[in-house]
């Protein structure tokens, strides 16, 4: 296979497809990045069953083995890191600064904290336990202890907005535990993905324990997570196909871990500093062009600030250059497809069509080639409209007034979503409460930064469970029980 052209890789050989390849296309020129590998269903077990044959001698390995592996695969990372980076970036249409700072760095210094985290301890002591004779047994004092134990074979389906960090934070810590993994990238943008498993592999990680799978086939996911080998499935993408996976997951009782979609409500209160608001809700314009689950997209104005809050937004939307994202000075990028490009400008259509006023916005950019979508503000939108209630992964604000907290609250909770949530208010005590009325997995307290050591995931319809620092050692272990007597 030459250079661009991607095979499959299991039991820790890179194999021939059985369905051939496709084209993996730039977003931005709409030219040709490489070819993946179109793997058959026979080929996704046999990653499972490789990766179960791997479990037994992985799981038994020292931590400071797995450790020095994910170290020296994050060197490797960084020491190709421009490569990778240009990579990201063809596969992606991520501006430079995105591709750099936040997905290619970001995969590596994931590998970096779990190599740490394969060293924390397991085990937590319990109290002594004084047991009077009877049924059970004769009377003494009990001592227990709870250690975690990796799940067994985990299969990782990973979102196409960053083929870096997403990959690496199931990967890392999966590993760290001593689970083997199966990873199935997004069709979109896999070739990433091979390039972490290339360092991985000159890590000295042993046959089997990491398996990469690719496929525009819908077949080769349900065959990753339908397996009889696979143990545990973790997916980032849309809540649509995590039920489905769920649904499968339940039938087996395979442990799940879900990072689903989001609609994160941003409340800016009228004594909330504005420009600090703008600039957090604009980075749902910029930040991988709005295809990030994350982003405050649903932003909630009290009536006092309303419309000056919609006149900075627009104006901050002035800088916002729209473009080649190999240019220095671009913000905004393409989106990932032209499928999905036309889903987000049919959202915008429907926004009109339901009553709200396009405040900036609203026409594709004069672009000669690539998957470009202007960045949109809509206001004046009502809780009840779709472009309020979904997820449009894209360069999109909805701007929805309220007169007062209480009714700023019910709002924000009124959503089938509940991942990250945002308050601004210049009184911190009554962002604090508000904070703890709001039905989500985090919420950001007049920022949209994060505490990379926090737990990550969603109330309601936006996930299941939470990883990010230790909680992820802790969502790919299961927990079992020592007693002794004394």
């Amino acid at each position: 296979m030459s250079e661009r052209t991607q095979g499959l890789f299991i039991g820790g050989a890179w194999v021939e497809p059985d369905g051939g390849h496709y084209e993996v296309v730039n977003p931005a020129t709409e030219e040709v990045v490489g070819l993946a590998p179109e793997a058959s269903t026979r080929q996704v077990h046999e990653a499972a069953d490789a990766a179960r044959e791997a479990f037994a001698s992985w799981s038994r390995t020292k931590p400071e083995e797995r450790a020095a592996i994910l170290d020296r695969a994050a060197d490797l990372m960084a020491r190709d890191a421009e490569e990778n980076v240009v990579l990201a970036q063809a596969e992606t249409g991520a501006t430079t600064g995105t591709a750099r700072g936040m997905q290619v760095a970001v995969g590596s210094s994931r590998f970096r904290r779990y190599a740490r985290g394969a060293l924390e301890p397991v085990e937590q002591a319990l109290p002594p336990q004084i047991n009077e004779a009877g049924p059970m047994g004769r009377a003494g004092v009990f001592g227990a202890v709870a250690v975690r134990r990796p799940v067994g074979v985990v299969t990782c389906i990973t979102s196409y907005n960053n083929p870096w960090a997403n990959p690496a934070g199931k990967i890392a810590p999966a590993l760290a535990m001593g689970n083997t993994v199966v990873v199935k990238p997004a069709p979109q943008d896999p070739l990433s993905v091979f390039a972490m498993a290339r360092a991985l592999e000159e890590a000295g990680v042993p046959a089997g324990v990491v398996n990469v799978v690719t496929g525009t086939s819908a077949a080769v996911g349900e065959a990753a997570v339908d397996s009889p080998e696979v143990d545990m499935v973790s997916f980032t993408g849309s809540t649509a196909v995590g039920q489905r996976i769920g649904e499968v997951c339940g039938r087996a009782l395979k442990r799940q871990l879900m990072e689903l979609g989001g609609k994160g409500a941003a409340l800016v209160l009228d004594d909330a500093d504005l420009d600090s608001a703008v600039m957090g809700i604009g980075t749902t314009f910029s930040f991988y062009s709005g295809q990030i689950c994350t982003a405050p997209t649903r932003v909630l104005a009290q009536r006092g600030i309303y419309e000056q809050l919609i006149e900075k937004l627009t104006g901050y939307l002035a800088f916002m250059k729209v473009g080649d994202p190999t240019v220095p000075g671009t913000v905004v990028g393409p989106v990932i497809s032209a499928a999905h490009r036309d889903r987000v400008e049919a959202y915008v259509e429907l926004g009109k069509k339901e009553g709200a006023r396009v405040v900036a916005g609203g026409a594709r950019p004069d672009m000669e080639r690539g998957f470009y979508v202007a960045p949109t503000l809509l206001a004046d939108c009502t809780n009840d409209m779709r472009v309020v209630r979904e997820e449009i992964f894209g360069p999109v604000v909805v701007v929805v007034p309220f007169d007062d907290e209480e009714e700023g609250v019910a709002l924000a909770n009124d959503s089938d979503y509940g991942l990250l949530d945002y308050v601004w208010s210049g009184d911190v005590a009554r962002a604090f409460r508000i904070a703890a009325r709001l039905r989500a997995g985090g919420v950001g307290v007049n920022t949209i930064g994060r505490n990379m050591e926090a737990p990550f995931g969603g109330f309601k319809k936006s996930g299941v469970g939470r990883d990010v620092g230790s909680y992820a050692l802790h969502a790919y272990s299961e927990t079992q029980a020592v007693v002794w007597p004394g």
